[in-house]
This record gives C-alpha cells, sequence and structure tokens, in this order.
C-alpha cells in the first residue's frame, strides 16, 4: 500500500489511537498547568507543575522523540521543579494557602493570557500552513538529528537558562541567611 493511498484512507474524522491518545494526555497537560497558575499554595503549584511537564514528556513520546522526552524528565521534572521547592523551601514561602500570592489582577492577567495565546497560535499556524513532513528523510525525532539541531542552534539559550536557573537559586540562599541575632 502506498503512502497516497493510506493517506486517502485516513482522514480527520478517523483519528488514531495515537491521536486519541496525544489528544487525551494533551487536555490532562492543559488542566494540570492551569491548576498549576491557579492555586493558591505555592508547594500544590510546584506539583502540578510536575504534572504539567510530565505530560509534555509523554507527548514527544507519541511523536516518537524519544530523547526529547527524556531530557523533558530529566532535566525540567527532575532538576527544574526539584530547584523550584528548593528555592521555596529556603526562601521559608508558606507552605499552605497564601494570600500573598494573589495580587487581584486576574481579569487583566486573563485577557493577556488569551490575546498571546490566540497570538501564538496565529503565528504557528501561519508559519507552517504549507510546511509538509518529509517522511522519506531522517527520522526528525531521532537523537543524532535532535542533537545536531540542539547543539548547533540551542546551545547559548540553554546555556542563559542555567545561568539564570543558578542566579535564583543564589538569590534564595541569599535571601534565606538569617542576619546577625535573628531568630529563625
Amino acid at each position: 500500500m502506498t503512502p497516497v493511498t493510506l493517506a486517502a484512507q485516513h482522514g480527520f474524522l478517523s483519528p488514531t489511537g495515537v491521536e486519541i491518545a496525544f489528544l487525551l494526555v494533551g487536555l490532562v497537560t492543559l488542566g494540570a498547568a492551569l491548576v498549576t497558575v491557579t492555586t493558591k499554595q505555592l508547594v500544590h503549584a510546584a506539583l502540578w507543575l510536575v504534572v504539567a511537564l510530565g505530560g509534555l514528556a509523554v507527548e514527544y513520546l507519541l511523536l516518537t522523540a524519544e530523547f526529547i522526552a527524556w531530557v523533558q524528565v530529566l532535566i525540567y521534572v527532575g532538576s527544574v521543579v526539584v530547584l523550584l521547592l528548593f528555592g521555596l523551601m529556603l526562601t521559608k514561602a508558606p507552605i499552605g494557602r497564601s494570600p500573598d500570592s494573589d495580587s487581584g489582577n486576574r481579569p487583566v492577567a486573563l485577557a493577556v493570557a488569551l490575546a498571546a495565546a490566540a497570538a501564538l497560535v496565529w503565528v504557528v499556524v501561519d508559519a507552517f500552513r504549507t510546511t509538509w513532513i518529509d517522511l522519506d528523510g531522517p527520522a526528525q525525532g531521532s537523537t543524532r538529528v535532535s542533537g545536531e539541531i540542539l547543539f548547533r542552534h540551542w546551545v547559548l539559550p540553554f546555556e542563559a537558562l542555567s545561568v539564570l536557573l543558578l542566579a535564583a537559586l543564589v538569590g534564595a540562599i541569599v535571601l534565606s541567611r538569617k542576619k546577625n541575632g535573628e531568630e529563625g
């Protein structure tokens, strides 16, 4: 069976199991992300962030990008969330509900978030409207292709992110230190 006839048989209204799983995991990930930004408990927000980032890793697995999925798990779920929780504990952030975490700007924040999401969807749809994936070329999710792209084009942003995370950790340590004569 040629790819053309296979593509003709498989349409928008007959999704495969992988496409259904992708949609369901995407909805769970979106729900976890919404709970992350709407909860008033900082530790719960960090734990929901683990669910959202784990959902993204599952999405990468469904797209057959195993290397990127494991990087997502090891770097973001493992390191970044642990660093975030470590910073919360060092700064003695409240564990329970925090009235200080709500600034009262929810309507403005929601409007900005919706405008940003609409702009992002518009840009992505416009940029990739006529782009087709070459299925006969090298696998785009393979470790070799991903590594070449990562180390050729994305090294500087990753290094900038690591410096930013280090600065946040140092700032948390400085804020948590007791001054002379101060009791904990």
